[in-house]
């Protein structure tokens, strides 16, 4: 019986794995096709829905920390994709717009992992979802990680800054 245990538990990290694994090679066919992370693009999407946007408005729509979008559009900006423009009215107030390289990396529509696991989400029935939802919180308690504040990406890049994730190892439960 115990080595029926041990085969459930390995065919449960090998699916863990190979979710790993598809996120890592997805980020890496991003960059290597666009030359642009995952988190990027998702900043990119939003930016160019709109004329220009906050960075803080920005930050809430993509579920990421203000920091995390400030580093990020510092390399968009030197990379050339989007531009900061200084509000007129009110100095402090910094938007973001999308160039034209923006615009010519959408007409290729790289599609980011969570759009096509969302759409496959979507088709499932809703008793499903909640199944899938608490399995997986489940096992992210098994982890240790129900605690981790990250966004809802799929990306190899890590988005969490290293004080969130030491906040975390402080918050963690001991074992029993």
């Amino acid at each position: 019986m115990p080595n029926k245990h041990l085969q459930m538990a390995d065919e449960i990290l090998i699916a863990l794995r190979q979710i790993t694994r598809a996120i890592d090679l997805h980020s890496k066919q991003l960059v290597q096709k666009y030359g642009l992370t995952g988190p990027q693009i998702l900043l990119l999407k939003e930016i160019s829905k709109v004329d220009k946007i906050s960075s803080g408005v920005l930050s809430r729509k993509a579920s990421l920390s203000q920091a995390t979008v400030t580093s990020i559009l510092d390399r968009l900006e030197k990379s050339g994709y989007v531009r900061r423009i200084r509000c007129q009215d009110d100095k402090r107030v910094v938007y973001v717009e999308a160039t034209e390289l923006t615009h010519k990396v959408f007409d290729n529509s790289p599609p980011l992992l969570q759009e096509t696991f969302t759409q496959q989400l979507e088709t499932l029935q809703p008793w499903e979802k909640t199944t899938i939802l608490s399995t997986l919180q489940r096992v992210a308690g098994m982890m240790e990680a129900e605690t981790m504040n990250v966004a809802p990406i799929l990306s190899g890049e890590e988005l969490v800054q290293s004080d969130t994730i030491n906040k975390a190892k402080i918050r963690k439960k001991p074992k029993a």
